[in-house]
């Protein structure tokens, strides 16, 4: 489909692009700082609008001459970008004295823009577009507290460690174009089946491969690529800590399923010998990477007493369970991940929100706040306990669903030892996701009488809770529609 042709399904986007330049406008002239979180709250409403509607309309098509893909696979990962930066907005709107200029919701529609075009890339200079703009957008979002040493470092170290990783990012892209000539996904798959023999070509593929999942792996804080993550998400304020472990985590694996199910699948149809070979080694390499990510993830967090650090580390771990959906390259995989992201948007945030809560309440985040937080704000310290106990896993809750989809496409693809060790990290985790409970519940400082501060939570406090915590309940005990909805979108039946 031709540029002009392509506008009118783009339409998301550009209602994102006009938003974020009425919100600037509107507080130049107006000058109503007040109204601009309502005013972006409803612009990502109105995109959200737009891709359920044509999600609903089953539209499939390829947009400006090919380089972007609007399918439902794209729309599913606008719909769950829309709701995490619309969230987003509501954290910031409980602390909107502190924020500290009106560039920041346009940045925030920006970086979700960003956001759709990563999801929806067809080809590597789109991708590379989308995620540059996410990633210079989540630059200037964390170092966003002016004034504060530690947001600053956060934003200069990400700045950092996101300019190597899309330097090396390119390096691979580079090579994928010099060994076929091409930048467009479908071609690069075709390419790949027309090697013309096993030797260095294969050699180059493998090291373009292993260049372009740096910059994927960087996004979705995969290890070895995962060293920014408890330093960012320390320093940036907490309602950009909560967006980054959710949105730009869900677009780096909406890329990394688009780019891996298609590219590596191709390889076993080379016509030469030992192709079907270099699939297996593919995956071993992933199973490798997912299994270090959720182990250096979980054994890391066990020490920290900072929860935005002990958090970090725990959405390292759970980018490592989700990547096993990636490591078997089948359709059960692909689904499970796509599973697992609404759900972790909800248990992540929510527990994103009970730590801004008490941090607005004492200025820290420390573990040592929540001791007694049970007895002191029972309806705070029991939310805080479900969320922690989705992340586990444990059900009645969603996180038990979102990890029983993946180990069920991890075993039925013969990859046992894998699940065993998913699970052994899972055992891993609850103990220090328990000594949180155990810390809110069982240890009461003397100096705090229970039911101290039960006044603390308002109104909007409790709404929000509500929507985080729902969903996390209901889609523990009836989640057949989003299944529905996902096989919709996946074009699986």
């Amino acid at each position: 489909m031709n540029n002009l042709e392509s506008l009118k399904y783009f339409l998301p986007e550009i209602v994102l692009v006009g938003g974020a330049v009425f919100v600037v406008l509107f507080d130049l002239i107006a000058g109503r700082r007040k109204l601009i979180p309502y005013i972006t709250l409803w612009v990502l409403v109105v995109s959200f609008y737009v891709s359920a509607n044509m999600l609903a309309q089953g539209v499939d098509s390829s947009l400006f001459e090919g380089t972007v893909r609007l399918n439902g696979f794209t729309l599913f990962f606008k719909l769950l970008f829309c709701v995490a930066a619309g969230l987003t907005v509501l954290f910031s709107i409980s602390k909107q004295k502190e924020h500290q200029g009106i560039e920041y919701y346009a940045l925030l529609l920006i970086s979700t823009l960003g956001l759709f075009i990563l999801s929806s890339a067809n080809d590597l200079l789109m991708i590379y577009l989308g995620l540059e703009t996410v990633s210079i957008c989540s630059y200037l979002l964390v170092a966003s507290l002016k004034g504060t040493l530690k947001s600053s470092e956060a934003g200069l170290k990400y700045v950092i460690y996101g300019a190597m990783a899309s330097g090396i990012m390119i390096f691979g892209m580079a090579l994928f174009y010099g060994l076929y000539g091409t930048l467009s996904l479908p071609d690069l798959a075709n390419a790949v089946t027309n090697t013309p023999k096993f030797g260095p070509g294969i050699l180059t593929l493998s090291a373009a491969l292993f260049m372009v999942f740096v910059g994927f792996g960087y996004k979705i804080a995969a290890v070895p690529v995962h060293m920014w993550c408890p330093d960012v998400y320390e320093g940036a304020p907490t309602e950009i800590t909560a967006f980054l472990s959710v949105a730009p985590k869900a677009a780096g694996f909406a890329i990394l399923i688009r780019f891996f199910f298609n590219l590596i699948p191709a390889v076993p149809e080379l016509n030469i010998p030992n192709s079907a070979q270099f699939q297996n080694y593919w995956q071993t390499i992933m199973a490798v990477i997912s299994v270090l990510t959720m182990t250096v993830g979980n054994l890391a967090a066990l020490h920290q007493t900072n929860l935005k650090r002990l958090l970090a580390y725990s959405s390292i771990a759970h980018a490592g369970y989700i990547l096993m959906g990636l490591v078997v390259l089948t359709q059960g995989g692909m689904q499970a991940m796509v599973l697992y992201l609404p759900i972790y948007l909800f248990m992540n945030m929510g527990a994103f929100f009970v730590v801004y809560i008490i941090e607005r309440l004492t200025g820290q985040v420390d573990i040592s706040e929540y001791e007694g937080l049970g007895w002191r704000m029972p309806f705070l310290g029991v939310l805080m306990a479900i969320f922690l106990f989705s992340l586990v896993g444990l059900p009645p809750l969603a996180g038990f669903i979102g990890k029983l989809y993946l180990f069920a496409a991890v075993i039925d693809a013969h990859w046992y030892k894998l699940a065993i060790l998913g699970v052994l990290n899972g055992v891993v985790s609850l103990y220090y996701y328990a000594r949180i409970v155990k810390a809110m519940w069982l240890n009461v400082p003397e100096t705090a009488a229970p039911g101290a501060p039960r006044s603390a939570l308002n109104a909007f406090d409790v709404i929000l809770l509500l929507i985080f915590v729902i969903p996390v309940f209901v889609l523990g005990v009836w989640f057949t529609p989003l299944i529905q909805i996902i096989n919709k979108a996946l074009g699986l039946h």
